[in-house]
């Protein structure tokens, strides 16, 4: 009795017994194993968010500017995005047990660290050697649910995995938001030593499901180890940092933007030409991989850019606080926790195509509801709009994941788990460097549009300044102080404003999303195939 299934996922249910010479999964070990796995996932997704409503208290605690501060998640997300694709064949390379116990002990240890600091620079380096290492824990888990599982159960095994990767960074901001008011920001770091621990033993007992291959550390592609680094360490920092600094008017953000343009090509050169590449492109060649792909881009648009929005708007806008944040914001979570089971079943029944399509439409139509918000909108406002938005992205995250890995030959799962998971970070982070662009440029276009709407003699105008100057008849210029309560008030209009015209802007996406999908081939997930239907 193994503790997994062959690498090619042809195990059978355990009321089947072994065929055709195969040996029967021990599905205690297969569990707990991969139980083990979904919980290290869990945190390095939830590590993306977790900081995003407590980094004024983190600014506070470590004497950081505003500008220092937000490198907090840049310096988790730039190392991760190479860690990511490197996984697949480092995971070939030592196992998938002993990369991610190394990963998840790494994580472990920098998150502690990171608690520690007392000072911006430590927590930066700290936060980045967390991203690093704990970005091997977020795609090993997609290769295990797509060759250890039999046909038959890895839709189950993408229900989970699909709950966890929309939850993590949903319930991110909630969770960090509750976790400093009741203790302090250091525990958004060390509350994950208990989790941590939990992930070792699992794993460590029961995750032994492939073994490695020594052999592959000869001839490694350091040189393609060096372009990719280059390549998507340029692009998250051009586009983590490009909305900021005013894009290429910053000679730094024009100077890696040439730099991620030449290396780019490079890196895909090379790692087609070398004969042991680091990162296999080729199942690019498979055309529902590539569908599938672009679907998942699409996903972490939808996904982080939601997730990033909403928060924005409810503290900048409505001046919520980190707990009233958490608490509007958990209406998306416990919508996609309850589809995720619906959306495992509909996806054995129907074609992923059709499941996809539902899902982007269903994430277009909440996004458009909130091209309407104001500034008067409350809980229940936006209860609709998170439902249709959680349903949809979780309907659309199983059944892309589905269409991208089912039709791929088992030898490929391991690279391509790599290559999808790095689609969803990067549509993210390009999806929040468009919004954020379009949040900056849209609230100067409506502001304007408000002050050249009021005439020099309009009439109401000069009633309302006047009333105001009264108001503030007790301060040093009441005229100045009038002047300066009514530009308030227009640019938190232009500003309410300008999030409407980027909820649109995320529901265009999401639709024009689902139409793509009509371009992937018939995929539906088998409900008890023989082995030998596997792929």
């Amino acid at each position: 009795m193994t503790a997994a299934a062959p690498a090619d996922g042809a195990a059978v249910a355990p009321s089947s017994g072994p065929v055709a010479g195969r040996p029967e999964i021990n599905w205690t070990m297969l569990l707990l194993g991969f139980a083990g796995m979904v919980v290290g996932q869990f945190m390095a997704i939830l590590d993306i968010q977790i900081v995003a409503a407590s980094l004024p208290q983190i600014q506070a605690g470590v004497g950081a500017s505003a500008d220092e501060i937000s490198w907090i998640q840049t310096a988790y997300l730039i190392p991760e995005v190479v860690m990511i694709p490197l996984s697949g064949f480092l995971s070939r390379l030592w196992g998938t047990q002993r990369l991610f116990l190394a990963s998840c002990a790494g994580f472990v240890l920098m998150s502690v660290a990171t608690g520690l600091s007392s000072s911006i620079d430590t927590m930066i380096l700290f936060r980045a050697i967390q991203g690093f290492v704990g970005g091997a824990m977020i795609p090993t888990v997609f290769a295990v649910a797509f060759t250890a599982f039999p046909p038959e159960r890895r839709v189950t095994a993408s229900v989970v995995m699909g709950l966890i990767v929309t939850l993590a960074p949903t319930v991110g901001p909630t969770l960090g938001g509750h976790l400093t008011e009741w203790l302090s920001w250091r525990w958004l770091f060390f509350i994950n030593v208990g989790p941590g621990l939990i992930v070792l033993f699992l794993v460590g007992r029961y995750g032994a499901f492939d073994k490695g291959d020594p052999s592959l550390a000869k001839g490694f592609d350091w040189w393609g180890l060096a372009l990719m680094a280059t390549f998507l360490m340029s692009m998250q920092f051009v586009l983590e940092e490009g909305a900021k600094n005013d894009w290429f008017e910053d000679n730094l953000i024009l100077m890696l933007t040439v730099v991620a343009a030449v290396a780019g090509p490079v890196f895909v050169w090379r790692s087609l030409t070398y004969r042991q590449p680091i990162v296999e492109l080729r199942a690019f060649g498979n055309r529902n991989f590539l569908v599938g792909v672009i679907m998942t881009f699409i996903v972490g648009f939808a996904l982080f850019g939601g997730t990033f929005l909403l928060p924005l708007f409810l503290g900048r806008v409505l001046q919520y606080s980190s707990s009233e944040v958490g608490t509007t914001m958990v209406v998306s979570g416990l919508a996609m926790f309850a589809t995720g089971p619906f959306a495992g079943r509909l996806v054995r029944k129907l074609d992923a195509r059709v499941l996809m399509f539902g899902g982007f439409m269903m994430c277009a139509w909440g996004m458009w509801e909130a091209r309407l918000v104001t500034d008067d909108w409350g809980f229940w406002n936006f209860a609709s709009v998170q439902a249709f938005r959680g349903v949809g992205v979780m309907m659309a995250m199983i059944a892309s994941q589905q269409v991208t890995m089912a039709t791929l030959p088992p030898q490929m799962v391991k690279n391509a788990s790599g290559l999808v998971n790095l689609s969803r970070n990067v549509g993210g982070a390009f999806g929040l460097a468009i919004l954020n662009t379009s949040l900056t440029s849209n609230t100067a276009l409506h502001m304007a549009e408000l002050t050249s709407a009021i005439g020099q003699g309009d009439q109401a105008m000069r009633g309302m300044l006047a009333g105001m100057a009264q108001r503030f008849s007790g301060s040093i210029d009441p005229a100045a102080s009038a002047l300066k309560a009514v530009y308030g008030m227009l640019q938190k209009q232009a500003t309410t404003m300008a999030f409407g015209d980027a909820f649109a802007l995320l529901a265009v996406m999401c639709a024009g999303a689902a139409f793509v999908t009509l371009l992937a081939q018939p995929v539906r997930a088998p409900t008890g195939a023989p082995p030998s239907d596997a792929h």
